[in-house]
C-alpha cells in the first residue's frame, strides 16, 4: 500500500498523474469556490464558524465525486 502512494505521489507532484493536468486544477479550484461561498454565506446568516466550516465541508465533499467523474489518468 505505501509504494503505491509513493509512486501516485510522485507522479501527481511531476505533473504525470492525470492526462490533463489543467482540468484537475480547475475542477480542484471550482471545489474551492463553492465551499469558500458557502463558509461566507452561512457566516453572513449567523451559523458559528465552526458550523459552517463543517457543513461546506460536507456539502462540497459530496459533490466532489460530481466534479472528478470524469478525469482519465495517465
Amino acid at each position: 500500500m505505501w509504494p503505491m502512494f509513493t509512486n501516485s505521489l510522485r507522479l501527481f507532484l511531476k505533473g504525470k498523474l492525470f492526462r490533463d493536468p489543467k482540468a484537475v486544477l480547475l475542477r480542484w479550484f471550482a471545489g474551492f469556490a463553492i465551499a469558500l461561498v458557502a463558509v461566507v454565506i452561512l457566516g453572513l446568516l449567523g451559523v458559528p464558524v465552526w458550523l459552517a466550516v463543517v457543513l461546506a465541508s460536507l456539502g462540497v465533499g459530496a459533490i466532489q465525486p460530481y466534479l472528478f467523474r470524469d478525469l482519465k489518468y495517465a
